[in-house]
């Protein structure tokens, strides 16, 4: 029953949209209709407005993370709320289940779960933006290792979490694999950046 619970908890947290709410607040219509039609804060910048893609980025975060504490706090399974808020972002019942790509409420359920591995895979995007300057490559790599980085803290349980995550990021972004396959992904910095990674 507490993990039925955990998963209705993250799932419908993890489903707000946040970029299209503050964008359709802001009154800049329908952040589905611009860029790539994506409601992560990379799209919502495409508004001009850094400040919403901000404020995009730390709730879609704050969302992932308040899955995790308010289960933790009940004593439901944590991982199961994280996981369960990540594919509500992803795949929201209130869009159709058309969602955001994830990263930045995956960094959020990490960092709740275990803050060493939110560390270590925020190094791990740092360096690879700075080394690659893709950010949707940074984010892969980013995910992939987070499995791994858990298993190896003791936390399975955790892990297997992650790898979840980790599967539906790469299911996300199999448009930007193939760019990046095909030498077309744009690069950190480039105004017409389509990856999209939040």
């Amino acid at each position: 029953m507490t993990i039925a619970l955990a998963a209705i908890l993250g799932y419908l947290l993890g489903s707000i949209p946040f970029g299209l709410v503050i964008t359709r607040l802001a009154g800049l219509g329908d952040i589905r209709a611009i860029g790539s039609g994506n409601i992560g804060a990379t799209n919502v910048l495409r508004t001009g407005r850094k400040d919403l893609a901000l404020a995009t980025l730390l709730l879609d975060g704050g969302k992932g993370a308040g899955a995790v504490v308010v289960a933790l706090l009940l004593g439901w399974r944590p991982e199961v709320a994280a996981a369960a808020a990540f594919l509500g972002h992803c795949y929201p019942v209130w869009l159709r289940f058309k969602g955001g790509k994830g990263v930045a409420t995956f960094m959020g359920t990490l960092f709740a779960l275990h803050v060493v591995a939110g560390l270590f895979a925020g190094a791990v995007w740092l360096a690879a933006a700075f080394a690659t300057r893709y950010s949707s490559l940074s984010a892969l790599l980013a995910a992939a290792a987070t499995p791994f980085v858990l298993f190896t803290l003791g936390k399975p349980a955790f892990a297997i979490a992650a790898l979840f995550m980790t599967a539906l990021i790469v299911i996300r972004h199999k448009d930007n694999i193939a760019r990046l396959l095909n030498g077309a992904e744009p690069k950190i910095g480039r105004k017409e950046d389509a990856n999209a990674s939040a």
